[in-house]
């Protein structure tokens, strides 16, 4: 990372043409730069006002822009920034960027104007990743989570957890100070109220992740069955596409095939398998233990057989064989063909090649109900998650040290470890690894 203190620019909107381009500068001498090259003077000008002109390379009128000025401490960065819209051409995008460059900043790496933001207070970790989340976000679920993570919510959810702690760990830590007076200040059933509390609080953050990340990415949905029960006509219904081919040849689909749908605000990552048997085709075989890996991962199997060709006991023996995952649903196709057949009440009847799923959307949008995001934080970072299950490690140690009489400078080592993973969560505590893993993640510009 370059010097923090430099003066940065970087587009803010994606390339390609457009009919607007945004540019992004930010620094103490931000309006000082614009001022080299903008057709009117911004030295005097106020936060939150707008400035039309012309941007100019030298004589040369490069856009007819407007300039959008943010004075510090009360910008997305903290600093003094501008922000230039013009014409979307690529060109012009770029004659400008350039002109900004020559007359005194640098350009924006990686995540730089948000790791300004974070550094100087405006957000924090939480919030920061929640800025990347929700640009990435391809769902109302996923929007949600990143708009109430931006809220604070769960920075106040930890920051809660942190401040219970501390005020113990101060009582610990006063005891160290006279240790040889043999005195205790804080009361240690209390203590252990309390890490059971933090403990109960922190286990449901962490079970939350499961669902969160699947919110976040789209639910793992692994279409599997046997050969020409008709997945692949299953998933172009889905899709409302011929996005997989589909042939009366058994074994056509010989790899994964992996496409998202959106069904009432939630992802569905639905992933289409080769279909379940052995065979001597060694290529094929590859598409059949592809097709056993995902659905060891799988947040939800959708199980299709083929009702003209399958009885009640070939069924029973085919389910019976499926890893156990999250949700899992049986679904018999080609009904159309079988009127008479029954297979029982939990199985979906549908007919995929005329596109007569209904009643499987219906058990989908069951699904997608018990993913949707309510009022309650739900962890949907791997990074956060880590940081939980280590701080829980710790507060488990704390209470096996009360129970085995430890000293209290001991306790206190493993409650400071514990303050140390929540911190990581929020930032309170950082490192450069940290902050660079995060923040280079990012797109340029923002």
């Amino acid at each position: 990372m370059q010097s923090l203190l430099d003066t940065i620019a970087a587009p803010a909107t994606p390339p390609g043409v457009s009919a607007l381009a945004v540019i992004r500068i930010s620094g103490a001498d931000a309006v000082n730069v614009v001022n080299t090259c903008f057709s009117k003077d911004l030295s005097d000008a106020g936060g939150y006002t707008m400035h039309y002109g012309h941007v100019r390379d030298g004589e040369q009128v490069v856009d007819e822009v407007i300039v959008s000025v943010f004075r510090s401490p009360h910008s997305y960065t903290g600093e003094d920034s501008v922000e230039i819209s013009g014409h979307g051409s690529p060109y012009i995008t770029g004659r400008i960027l350039h002109t900004l460059l020559k007359n005194g900043c640098r350009t924006a790496e990686p995540g730089e104007f948000t790791l300004r933001a974070f550094l100087n207070k405006k957000l924090d970790l939480t919030q920061a990743e929640a800025v990347a989340d929700m640009i990435h976000s391809q769902s109302e679920a996923g929007l949600q989570m990143a708009l109430h993570q931006m809220r604070g919510g769960f920075r106040d959810d930890i920051a809660g957890l942190r401040q219970e702690l501390i005020d113990f760990a101060a009582l610990i830590e006063l005891e160290n100070d006279f240790g040889e007076e043999d005195v205790e200040f804080a009361n240690r059933d209390r203590l252990r109220s309390l890490v059971d509390l933090l403990l109960t609080r922190i286990e449901k953050l962490r079970e939350s992740f499961v669902a969160g990340n699947a919110m976040k990415h789209g639910i793992r949905t692994v279409i599997v069955g046997k050969p020409n029960a008709g997945k692949s006509t299953l998933l172009n219904a889905l899709l409302k596409e011929e996005r997989a081919i589909v042939s009366d040849i058994a074994g056509t689909t010989r790899d994964t095939i992996e496409e998202l749908f959106t069904l009432d605000g939630v992802l569905f990552r639905l992933i289409d398998t080769a279909g379940l048997r052995e065979s001597s085709d060694a290529i094929e075989q590859i598409g059949v233990d592809r097709a056993k890996a995902s659905m060891r991962d799988a947040d939800l199997i959708i199980y299709l057989f083929d009702a003209e060709t399958t009885n009640s006991a070939q069924l029973v023996h085919e389910v019976s064989q499926l890893p156990e995952v999250a949700y899992q649903l049986v679904v018999a196709n080609k009904t159309d063909l079988t009127p008479d057949a029954t297979f029982g009440e939990e199985v979906i009847p549908i007919q995929a090649k005329s596109g007569n799923i209904m009643s499987l959307l219906t058990a989908l949008k069951k699904i997608a109900g018990s993913y949707e995001f309510g009022s309650e934080t739900i962890v949907n970072n791997a990074r956060h998650a880590d940081a939980l299950r280590q701080s829980s490690d710790s507060l488990q140690r704390v209470l096996h040290g009360l129970d085995s009489g430890l000293s209290s400078d001991l306790v206190a080592l493993d409650i400071r470890q514990s303050l140390h993973f929540l911190g990581l969560i929020t930032g309170e505590v950082t490192t450069d690894d940290l902050l660079d893993s995060i923040f280079t993640r990012f797109c340029i510009g923002k």
